[in-house]
């Protein structure tokens, strides 16, 4: 769900990366988890959607964007997850998967640019945009007081 904005595409996402792992088993060879070579896959097959649609490399001014009403107004303690997800499923395609993959995935932004076809510079460039952008959200909504850290 993290890189997809609906539920159906996220649903979509994760059929194609099963089919790649049941197409695929064969090249398992056993080193690492079995649950990390499944997850590079779906990590992968997201990327590889978004990379597909001509809108990921659209370059958007963090002024103009706005993410829009995705929750109720609650303190930062009774954040959800879904409510989370919902918030870095409104950034724009670009800042949300640099986001996921640094956040979520722990890739630094080398390995990031390599796997997007972008620079480095541009990884961390949009990495500060989806944290501003989410940050402004998050500020909106008057979920949190203060500033929370990425």
């Amino acid at each position: 769900m993290r890189y997809s904005r609906t539920k159906e595409e996220a649903e979509e996402v994760m059929q194609e990366g099963f089919l790649q792992v049941f197409t695929k088993i064969h090249q398992y060879r056993g080193e690492g988890s079995f649950e990390g070579w499944i997850r590079k896959i779906m990590v992968n097959t997201s990327l590889q959607r978004l990379r597909s649609k001509p809108f990921l490399s659209k370059v958007v001014s963090v002024d103009e964007l706005q993410i829009g009403d995705l929750a109720p107004s609650l303190p930062i303690e009774t954040l959800s997850a879904k409510e989370l997800i919902s918030l870095i499923q409104g950034l724009p395609p670009m800042y949300k998967a640099v986001f996921n993959l640094y956040v979520f995935e722990g890739m630094k932004h080398r390995e990031i640019a390599d796997l997007l076809g972008i620079s480095e510079g541009t990884s961390k460039s949009n990495l500060s945009d989806a944290r501003n952008l989410l940050q402004q959200e998050l500020n909106r909504i008057n979920k949190i007081a203060k500033p929370i850290n990425f």
